[in-house]
């Protein structure tokens, strides 16, 4: 998956921000095309170690990606004191088979690490990400 430098800094600037608490949200774009859009979203379990996106938020997000055509690509959170690697929470929570999972770590702040996975049926298999 190719994801544009600007919405990579992004995601990494809204997980030091909400440090110590994980970050959430979701990446979406046109059908077959890029990732175009990156929604930040409220992790309402305000917690280092769980997210739980804003239902109201997602509802929003949602429309607004159903109107414009697209289709959500991306689920992301960070991981403040983990490897950027799905854990058996995360695993559990993943309802969206045909999304990617971006994960962020912030054990090295200065160079956090990004990395996606697909999760199907509790099978998690890490797909490689070009930032561009």
């Amino acid at each position: 998956m190719d994801l544009p430098r600007q919405l990579a800094d992004a995601i990494v600037q809204q997980a030091l921000e909400d440090e110590p608490n994980e970050c959430c949200g979701i990446l979406a774009g046109p059908n077959g095309g890029g990732v175009v859009k990156r929604y930040a979203m409220t992790n309402t379990q305000h917690s280092p170690y769980r997210y739980s996106m804003d239902g109201r938020e997602m509802n929003t997000v949602l429309r607004d990606i159903d109107d414009q055509d697209w289709e959500l690509q991306v689920i992301y959170h960070s991981h403040t004191h983990s490897p950027a690697e799905p854990s058996k929470t995360d695993i559990g929570l993943a309802t969206y088979p045909d999304s990617y999972y971006l994960i962020v770590s912030l054990l090295d702040k200065t160079n956090p690490d990004l990395r996606i996975f697909r999760i199907v049926n509790g099978e998690v298999s890490e797909e490689p990400v070009v930032i561009t």
